[in-house]
Order: C-alpha cells, then structure tokens, then sequence
C-alpha cells in the first residue's frame, strides 16, 4: 500500500460520485454542499488557531518573522498572506516571508516534484536565517510533504516556533511541531484535488492566523486598518474615509492631515484628535506601543454603531 492511499486527501468522495454527469448548475450545487463541510471543519480548530495567533503575535512584538512554508497549492497560499501584509497591515516584507518549494517560478508553474526534496527544505530555512525569535508555520493538505518535513525539521533545530496546518488530524509531523492546525473537511469533490475543500480550508485558517496577530500588534482600531499603506489611489481615498469617519472631520482635511503626517493614518488622527504636529503625534503613538485605543483613550466600536445608524437613516 502507498503511503498516500490511505490519506484523507485522497479519498474518493461518495457524494460526487455522478458529477461527470450532471448538469453546471447541478456542480455548482454540489460543490457548493462540500464547501459548508469546510467552514463547519474551521469551525471545530477554533482553539488552536487562537493559539496559533497567539504564537504569531509573540514572534512579531519580540522581533521575530513569520515564515509560511509550503508546495504547490498550499505554498501559493503562504505566499498570498506573505504579499497581502505589508500593504493591509504596514507590515515590513521582512517580517512576514513566504518559502514556497521549487523557488519563485513555481508560484506562477507547477512544479510538483519539487514538494518531495527533503532537504531542499532544510536548505531553505538554513537560508532564511531562522532562528528562535521566529514562528514558522508548514502549511501541507496532505500532512505529509517533505519539502515542508524539511523545513519544519531545520526550524527545530533553530528552536523556533513551529506551526502545522494541515487536512488531516492523524500528521505524523505532529512530533515536529508546537501546534498542528487541521481542518478535516474529508474528501474532495474531484478527488485529490486540494485546491478545492483543502485549499479553501486553509485559506480561512491563515486568514484567522494572520489577521489576529495583526489586531493583537495593533494594527487595527476597532475594524479599521490604521496601519494600511497609501500606495495607490484606492488607498489613499480608504485612508482618507478612515480619517473621517474615526474623527467626525470632512474628508478633504483628513487628506490635509494624512499629507503633513506623510500618509501616517494614526498620526492623523491623532493630530485631529489633539490638534498636534505629525511630531507630537508620533510621539504619543511611541509611548502607547503604536496602539490607537491606548493614544486616544477612546473606544472607537460606540462612535462607530452612532456613525453607521445615521448612514443608515439617510435617504
């Protein structure tokens, strides 16, 4: 017997049995049947993905990285948390890597044999210069990548912090890590294919990973991405809108107070707050620890419920 055949990835899934007969509206209708069983599966990791928040949190306010490890479809998946940081949370791209297997050209080709090497995961963490500061969470649907053994191996040896998400509860790399992730959503609608339950799965646990450690450092007032980078012009209008409706200003003076404060949302609203410099600003945020409830001593969910009721009651 092959060591995959047993997996729950792998299976064959009774309930799509005929789905190479039935019409497009009768997939989409059974496709849709499988994806509630993921969001129920998320549901049940509830603890440990708040313990894994935590953990990220941790690595981050000490100084730490976060590194996502993964092949082919759960790979691509770190990667996406990697990008979408920096410019969401104000995150340094130093600070939250992604090492997917066979290198940057398999982000965008497959390279599947990459996913077997060993010890290029060892490789590629040694590399990385992970050390015990750091979180380094292996992303597998499988449970059973080597690339990913590899790498969650070499970041042992560092002693850092070491996260699995997987689909399947029964990982033998459970002896590798601190905390194992694992969804078990059952068989996919085509069976083996882990872009579909097992990638939508872990999508939604990385997303809860991340975005907590992201509120935990205080990336976030209230529900609003104080930390969000301008970069485009999309941006530098949501900046204004967080301006405002945090301060009650009009939105053409929150762009005057996001240019002194050169595009620093916080400073901004500090500055509206208090009616300081950028300077002073930056430095009540300093002495709060950059957390926006702390520099204001305001909770913002009250002034929010207001805002959101008067939006509503507008014709």
């Amino acid at each position: 017997m092959s060591k995959w055949s047993s997996l729950p990835t792998e299976q064959i899934n009774p309930r799509t049995l005929s789905i190479d007969r039935v019409s497009s509206a009768e997939i989409v209708a059974a496709m849709s049947r499988e994806d509630r069983r993921v969001v129920a599966a998320v549901a049940r990791e509830r603890p440990r993905i708040a313990r894994g928040i935590d953990m990220l949190a941790a690595a981050l306010a000490r100084g730490g990285r976060v590194f996502f490890v993964g092949a082919g479809t759960s790979g691509r998946l770190g990667v996406i948390e990697a990008a979408e940081l920096p410019p969401t949370f104000g995150t340094p791209p130093e600070a939250v890597r992604a090492v997917i297997a066979g290198g940057e050209e398999a982000v965008f080709r497959a390279r599947e044999g990459a996913e077997d090497d060993f010890d290029a995961g060892v490789r590629a963490l040694a590399d990385a210069g992970v050390s015990s500061r750091d979180v380094v969470v292996g992303i597998s649907a499988s449970g059973i990548t080597e690339f990913v053994r590899g790498a969650l191996t070499a970041a042992k040896r560092a002693r850092a912090t070491r996260v699995f998400v997987t689909c399947w509860p029964g990982t033998g790399l459970q002896a590798l890590v601190h905390l194992v992730i694992a969804p078990a959503v059952g068989p996919e609608v085509i069976a083996g294919s882990t872009r579909l339950k097992a990638g939508t799965a872990t999508k939604m646990a990385l997303n809860m990973l991340t975005t907590g450690a992201m509120i935990r450092a205080g990336k976030t007032y209230g529900n609003l991405m104080v930390d969000v980078r301008t970069g485009s012009a999309k941006l530098k209008d949501r900046a204004k809108r967080i301006v405002s409706t945090v301060t009650g200003i009009a939105p053409e003076r929150a762009g005057d107070l996001l240019a002194a404060a050169d595009w620093d949302v916080k400073a901004a609203i500090v500055m509206a707050k208090t009616g300081g410099s950028p300077d002073a600003a930056r430095e009540t945020l300093r002495r709060a620890g950059g957390l926006m409830r702390r520099a204001l001593g305001e909770d913002l969910a009250p002034v929010l419920r207001r805002r959101l009721r008067a939006a509503r009651r507008r014709p």
